[in-house]
């Protein structure tokens, strides 16, 4: 059984989060994406494989995500990627890890090289979406979209059986944290995995984040008839499999 554990960061605020503690073994540190959670399939799995493997593993719900504290409408990219942050210098400390970004995970994940990147020696990107907020949602906002946000602060979109609540600071302060324009020259094994119907994300991003890494050892996996997620067991199977292959 899986246990959650809480860490207080503030007077108001805590971050759930998933660890399995090890003294002497590289970690996998997993990041989910936008308005998710670690009730899913992927952080399981990726935990089940570290517990077998004897290796540390690591993952958090950012705060306003999950049953952490705080509003969602409040977070933005800077502070959850700061809340990751914090948690990784408590638990992983100077060991080694892997990162598994899972879409927005994977900006987040982009934005742990500014402090890690001697200790990051791996990334998985999963359904990759970094600066989505400015070119999957801000670039195109209607006039209206726009006026209302302006406005009222705040916007409800709807996408498919979803709506999410978008606010104003949280699209001013993903201009501030864009990725795609920046280069990470670390050496390390780099490997986007992206469905071939993703219907949230283009497979274009996961190419974007390759041509970033500059010295990597770089793979793009694009799964027949995957969707967004890749959260059914036979392309968690070929999550696995990648992963393997960075470790």
């Amino acid at each position: 059984m899986n246990k959650y554990k809480y860490l207080k960061i503030s007077n108001t605020k805590k971050i759930r989060f998933l660890l399995n503690a090890q003294k002497n073994s590289q970690y996998i540190v997993f990041l989910h994406g936008f308005m998710s959670d670690l009730e899913g399939k992927k952080p399981k799995t990726f935990l089940n494989f570290a517990k077998k493997n004897k290796l540390g593993f690591l993952a958090l719900e950012y705060s306003g995500h999950g049953k952490s504290s705080g509003k969602f409408t409040r977070g933005n990219i800077t502070k959850w990627s700061n809340e990751t942050t914090l948690l990784i210098k408590k638990f992983v400390k100077r060991k080694n890890f892997l990162l598994i970004g899972s879409s927005m995970g994977a900006w987040i994940s982009l934005n742990q090289f500014k402090f890690f990147k001697n200790q990051i020696n791996g990334f998985l990107g999963i359904g990759s979406a970094p600066d989505f907020l400015e070119n999957l949602m801000w670039k195109k906002f209607t006039k209206k979209q726009k006026k209302e946000i302006f406005t009222k602060g705040i916007i409800n979109l709807k996408h498919g059986d979803y709506e999410y609540p978008i606010s104003h600071q949280l699209i001013k302060d993903g201009k501030k944290n864009k990725v795609l324009n920046k280069s990470i020259k670390e050496r390390l094994k780099v490997t986007m995995v992206h469905g071939e119907k993703d219907e949230v994300v283009p497979v274009v991003y996961s190419k974007k984040v390759l041509k970033i890494f500059k010295k990597a050892k770089k793979k793009l996996v694009i799964v027949k008839g995957g969707d967004h997620s890749l959260s059914s067991d036979k392309w968690l199977k070929i999550l696995i499999k990648e992963l393997k292959l960075i470790i």
